[in-house]
C-alpha cells in the first residue's frame, strides 16, 4: 500500500517524510515563471538518494517550460492535475491536456505521468464524467490520482476550486464509489486521494481498494485557528497516516 504525501518542498520536510515511511514524495511547481528552484531539485535527489519516488506538479500547462522543469529536476513522475470540464471530452480543454501528456511521454518515456482524475465530493458522483476521463487518459498515463471536485450550488464551478484551474487540496472526501469504479475499470495503479487523512484511510482503503493513498491537506499542521498551513507537514499526522495504511493493506488486499 503506497502512502504517497504532498506537498514537500524543503529537504528537511523530505527528510523527515522519509525517516516516517512515506513511499512517494510529491512536491509543487508554483508557477511557470518560478519554475527552477535549486532547494526543490535537493528534496527530489534526497527523495532518489533513499530510493523513494518523487512526484512533481507543474501548476501550469505550458509544455516548454514542463519540459525543461523534467529535464532539470528528473523526478519519477510528473503529476498533471488539471481541472477538466465535464462538457466535451474530446475537444477542447481535455483534447489540449491530451496533447500535453503525448508530448511530454514523447519526450521524456522514462518518466512516469500521474494524472489526477476529477471526482465530485460525496454524494455528488455523478457530477463529472470521471470514468469516461478516465477511459481517454488511461493508454497516456502510468497512474491515476483521484481527487476532489467541490460542486457549487450552482453547477461545478470549475474556476472556484482552492487552486484556480486546478483540482486539489480541497479536503473533502471524494465520492469513493466513483473511485472504486474506477480501480475496477483501470488497468494502471490508483491512488485514493481527496480528504484522505489518519482518521479515514483505513475505511478509504477497505471501500475503495486502491494501489495507495494520498494526503496533503489533513496531513498539514495546522493554526491556532485549527486552520491547515500549506507546505507544512505534521509528523505525527503522517506517521499516523502510514500506520493506518500499513495496516488496512494487510486486511485488505489492494485489487490493483
Amino acid at each position: 500500500m503506497i502512502v504517497q504525501i504532498y506537498e514537500i518542498q524543503t529537504l528537511a520536510e523530505a527528510e523527515a517524510m522519509i525517516e516516517l515511511g512515506v513511499d512517494h514524495l510529491g512536491s509543487v511547481l508554483l508557477s511557470r515563471q518560478r519554475w527552477r528552484d535549486p532547494g526543490l531539485r535537493d528534496v527530489i535527489d534526497a527523495v532518489r538518494a533513499a530510493g523513494r519516488t518523487s512526484s512533481l506538479i507543474p501548476l501550469f500547462k505550458d509544455v516548454a517550460t514542463t519540459a525543461r522543469a523534467i529535464a532539470y529536476y528528473r523526478p519519477d513522475i510528473i503529476h498533471f492535475c488539471e481541472s477538466l470540464p465535464a462538457g466535451d471530452l474530446d475537444n477542447g480543454p481535455v483534447a489540449e491536456a491530451l496533447s500535453r501528456q503525448q508530448e511530454i511521454r514523447k519526450q521524456f518515456p522514462g518518466v512516469a505521468i500521474m494524472r489526477s482524475i476529477p471526482i465530485g465530493s460525496q454524494g455528488h458522483g455523478d457530477a463529472l464524467p470521471s470514468l469516461p476521463l478516465a477511459t481517454r487518459f488511461e493508454p497516456v498515463s502510468d497512474w491515476f490520482l483521484t481527487d476532489t471536485v467541490l460542486i457549487q450550488s450552482k453547477g461545478i464551478g470549475l474556476a472556484d476550486q482552492p487552486v484556480n484551474g486546478f483540482v486539489g487540496i480541497t479536503g473533502r472526501t471524494c465520492d469513493w464509489a466513483v473511485a472504486r469504479d474506477l480501480v475496477r475499470q483501470s488497468a494502471i495503479p490508483v491512488i485514493l486521494a481527496g480528504g484522505i487523512g489518519p482518521r479515514n484511510a483505513r475505511e478509504g482503503i477497505a471501500q475503495v481498494q486502491p494501489a495507495g493513498v494520498d494526503s496533503c491537506t489533513l496531513t498539514n499542521a495546522t493554526d491556532a485557528g485549527g486552520k491547515p498551513i500549506r507546505f507544512k507537514k505534521d509528523p505525527e499526522k503522517v506517521k499516523a497516516l502510514v500506520d493506518a495504511a500499513r495496516e488496512a493493506a494487510q486486511r485488505a488486499p489492494t485489487i490493483q
